[in-house]
């Protein structure tokens, strides 16, 4: 059973190899062609419906956890929830964006580096205090409440949403359900 570092790792690395196709991808500026712009497409929306799940399960569960150990931990959740809230500020607009608008090129630039700054900061400064006074069996049971979490997350940003433990509990079920009836009917997220 992975522990909240172990599945929070999964998520970074899978976000951030995301992060790093799409650097590497053809852009419209450069020629790219309407297959490859539509598969630039399909990896954005991936990537954001990655984000917001992650975000999600982490506002609910890691957070609160850190908050529950001081002061220390307020401060440190309040630096990651503001990270958190720009990220969603600059997802909600790319998800707007096809990869053929030079927007999409400079809100995608702009996600990437808040993104990986975010994951440095988290990996760096927020685990080792967390590890620190979480007992194994504590990281495992966390570990499974973000994985769960993560299955019924919203897969769009919803900054309207405070980043706050109770606003989370209440409105991210209900936006994630949402979110996936929406994909349902569009198709997002489907491969073709």
């Amino acid at each position: 059973m992975p522990d909240v570092f172990e599945v929070l790792r999964q998520d970074h690395d899978k976000v951030t190899a995301m992060l790093t196709r799409l650097e590497d991808g053809p852009k419209a500026w450069e020629g790219a062609t309407g297959e490859q712009l539509a598969e630039r497409k399909r990896l954005a929306e991936d990537l954001i419906t990655e984000s917001s799940r992650h975000e999600a399960a982490e506002q609910r569960y890691f957070w609160p956890a850190f908050r529950a150990t001081g002061p220390l931990g307020d401060r440190v959740a309040d630096l990651a929830a503001d990270q958190e809230q720009v990220g969603e500020q600059v997802l909600h607009g790319l998800v707007k964006l096809g990869p053929d608008e030079e927007r999409f090129e400079e809100l995608l630039a702009e996600f990437t580096a808040l993104t990986r700054a975010h994951i440095e900061f988290e990996e760096q400064q927020a685990w080792p205090l967390l590890r620190a006074v979480l007992s194994a069996e504590q990281a495992a049971e966390l570990g499974d409440k973000i994985i769960a979490t993560e299955q019924l997350a919203p897969t769009r940003p919803n900054p309207v949403i405070p980043p706050d433990e109770d606003a989370v509990k209440a409105a991210s079920p209900v936006a994630g359900l949402a979110d996936r009836l929406r994909d349902l009917v569009t198709g997002r997220g489907r491969r073709s």
